[in-house]
């Protein structure tokens, strides 16, 4: 498949580090790393990265802070941000890049045509007219989720939210439906993703971050900023069901394939909390070294390992589920943060 930009193709940049065969699990780690402005590519069965491709030439101070993988696993999509946090004053990125993971070229760039800061990228399944699947990028300056065509890389359309800060993503597993983490304003926007609107605005807290579906698509977990607390989303009613008790302020989540456990890293404390979801209860507290501070979670798609991302420590934390325990510890570069699985 011959990947297009729409509107401008960005200037290749690429650093390519030592290229490693690929791994036997049938896939690799990528991670959004923020001092470099690149994407890292992660061979998991050696544990190192393999490639490091830069967001845009010359390098500058806008950076991607999460990162996507298309269905088929081999591009990669890297919503280029800015140079601030949520919230925070600083620059307003306007585009995002698109990686072939084979090659470790850009091969893509979507231009929103004015700064909106895109954030989370999200690839649902297949629909009618889209047989690749239908990509999904908050724009939050906008106050939409952007609608993206990733064979043509053309903007199809919007979804507003409602909402200002709508930072993050998570859509249910059939496509149907999305929900936002509203930042500042402590809320989640719940998306009708077929319709294009907005259905309904749930309080959570003073300030939330982050979201994610559990495997049933029955709940949505996000977490609050202000209590050491994880908030349990019914998804059938569309109202908090349980506010469950965390060692610390909780941060991004991620369940495991069978959809027994949801992980929580937890900055603070340097721990990932391991969260029953049949009785919503903390059953187990990871340690992690003091000063990783731990913030994105991802499990692989064969449950066969799950990965923390650690910003302060410039490393992936990759945990064993069958006995919550961490295996090793993976150098991803300073300020490592959105996690992405490319099968």
């Amino acid at each position: 498949m011959m990947v297009r930009a729409t509107v401008g193709m960005v200037v290749l940049g690429l650093v390519t580090m030592t290229v490693a065969a690929d791994a036997q699990s049938g896939g690799h780690l990528l991670v959004a790393e923020k001092t470099s402005q690149s994407i890292k590519i992660v061979d998991p069965a050696a544990g190192k990265v393999i490639a490091a491709v830069r967001e845009g030439e010359p390098q500058g101070k806008d950076t991607g802070h999460e990162v996507a993988a298309s269905l088929d696993g081999k591009f990669a999509y890297a919503p280029v941000y800015g140079d601030s946090g949520v919230g925070k004053p600083g620059t307003d990125g306007r585009n995002m890049v698109v990686i072939d993971i084979a090659s470790h070229k850009l091969v893509g760039n979507v231009d929103f045509g004015h700064g909106v800061r895109p954030h989370c990228a999200v690839v649902a399944p297949p629909m009618a007219g889209f047989p690749e699947g239908v990509l999904y990028v908050t724009t939050e300056l906008d106050k939409t989720v952007s609608i993206i065509d990733p064979k043509t890389l053309k903007i199809v359309g919007t979804v507003p939210t409602g909402s200002e800060e709508s930072h993050m993503l998570a859509i249910t597993h059939d496509g149907r439906w999305g929900y936002t983490a509203n930042v500042g304003p402590g809320t989640v926007s719940v998306l009708d993703l077929k319709a294009r609107k907005v259905v309904k605005i749930i309080p959570i807290a003073k300030t939330t971050q982050r979201i994610s579906v559990s495997m049933d698509d029955k709940m949505a977990f996000t977490s609050d900023q202000t209590k050491p607390e994880l908030d349990v989303i019914d998804t059938a009613t569309n109202t908090v069901k349980a506010r469950v008790p965390l060692a610390s302020y909780g941060y991004g989540t991620a369940s495991t394939p069978d959809g027994h456990w949801l992980l929580v890293p937890m900055m603070d404390v340097n721990k990932v909390a391991v969260v029953d979801l049949k009785t919503l209860t903390v059953t187990k507290n990871i340690d992690l070294a003091a000063g990783t501070h731990p913030q994105e979670a991802l499990v692989r798609p064969d449950g066969k390992a799950a990965y923390v991302s650690c910003d302060h420590s410039g490393q992936v934390a990759e945990i064993d589920p069958a006995t919550w325990t961490v295996r090793r510890m993976i150098d991803t570069g300073k300020v490592s943060d959105g996690l992405a699985w490319a099968k």
